[in-house]
C-alpha cells in the first residue's frame, strides 16, 4: 500500500445512530430514517485509522463531507508532506502518490476510484478488480471497529459532543489493539485463500456500521487524475503490473 508510486490510504464512511429529541431539525436525520453522524476517515494498509473527521451530520453524504473537510483543502494546497512522484516497479513513468475512494469523490491525481460507466473493456474491469482488492482493507478496518466496539451500534443517548468523544476513543483502542496484538487481530480480517478467494473474516459474523449515502458531488473527475488511472490500468495489465490470477477474477 505504501510502496513507491502506489496507494498510500483509502477512504470510507460509516454512521453511528444516536437519539436525538424532538424538534432536533433534520440535521442528523439520515437517508436510513435516522438519526446519526458520521465517521469518514483514512486507513492505511495495516487497518489503522489515521485520519477521522467525526460528526458530520446524518443528512450529509460522503461528496459533502469531503469537499468541507481539512484535508481536501490541505491536499489540493500542497500543505502535507506527501512523498514525491516515483515509477512504479520495472517501469519509468512517474505516478503520484493517492488515496482510494469510491464515486462519491472526483478523479483526481491524489485520489483514485474504479471506472464507472456500464461497458467497460477486459483492461478496466481487471483494474477495478486490483483497486477493490486494496481497498477490502477499509471495508475490514470498518467491520473490525463496530464488531469489537459494539456501542457503535447502538444507539447512543448522548450529546454529539460526547458522541464525537466515544468513537474518537474506539480508533485510538483499535488502532493500539492492532499494535499489540498483530497476530489476533489478523484471524478477524479477510484473507485469500489458495485460489484468491475471498475468506470471510470473523469480524463479518457480527452486526455491521452502515454506510453514509453515496450521493455524486460536484467532485467532477479532472483530466489529470484520468491520465494517471489510464496509466495504472496499463501498468496492471503488463508483464510488470499484472498477477497471475486477475484474468480469473473478472
Amino acid at each position: 500500500m505504501t510502496g513507491s508510486g502506489s496507494q498510500k490510504d483509502l477512504w470510507r464512511s460509516g454512521t453511528s445512530p444516536m437519539h436525538w429529541g424532538p424538534g432536533s431539525g433534520s440535521t442528523y436525520f439520515n437517508y436510513k430514517k435516522f438519526y446519526s453522524i458520521v465517521l469518514l476517515a483514512l486507513v492505511d494498509s495495516d487497518y489503522k485509522f489515521i485520519w477521522a473527521d467525526i460528526g458530520g451530520r446524518g443528512a450529509a453524504s460522503d461528496a459533502q463531507l469531503w469537499n468541507a473537510s481539512d484535508l481536501k483543502s490541505a491536499i489540493e494546497d500542497g500543505d502535507l508532506d506527501l512523498p514525491d512522484a516515483e515509477p512504479l516497479p520495472h517501469d519509468t513513468e512517474d505516478i503520484p502518490y493517492f488515496y482510494i475512494g469510491d464515486d462519491a469523490f472526483g478523479l483526481r491525481t491524489f485520489m483514485q476510484k474504479p471506472y464507472g460507466h456500464r461497458a467497460l473493456a477486459l483492461e478496466e474491469r481487471i483494474f477495478n478488480y486490483r483497486l477493490s482488492r486494496a481497498r477490502r482493507v477499509v471495508e475490514n478496518a470498518f467491520g473490525i471497529l463496530s464488531n469489537r466496539f459494539q456501542v457503535l451500534m447502538s444507539t447512543m443517548q448522548h450529546h454529539p459532543s460526547t458522541i464525537r468523544l466515544i468513537v474518537t476513543t474506539c480508533l485510538v483502542l483499535h488502532n493500539l489493539m492492532r499494535t499489540r496484538y498483530p497476530r489476533l487481530q489478523n484471524r478477524l480480517v479477510d484473507h485469500e485463500g489458495r485460489n484468491q478467494e475471498i475468506v470471510p473474516g470473523e469480524w463479518r459474523n457480527g452486526r455491521q456500521m452502515r454506510d453514509c449515502q453515496v450521493v455524486q458531488g460536484p467532485n467532477r473527475d479532472n483530466r489529470e487524475g484520468k491520465k494517471v488511472r489510464n496509466t495504472l490500468k496499463h501498468w496492471i495489465n503488463s508483464e510488470a503490473g499484472s498477477v497471475p490470477w486477475q484474468h480469473d477474477m473478472v
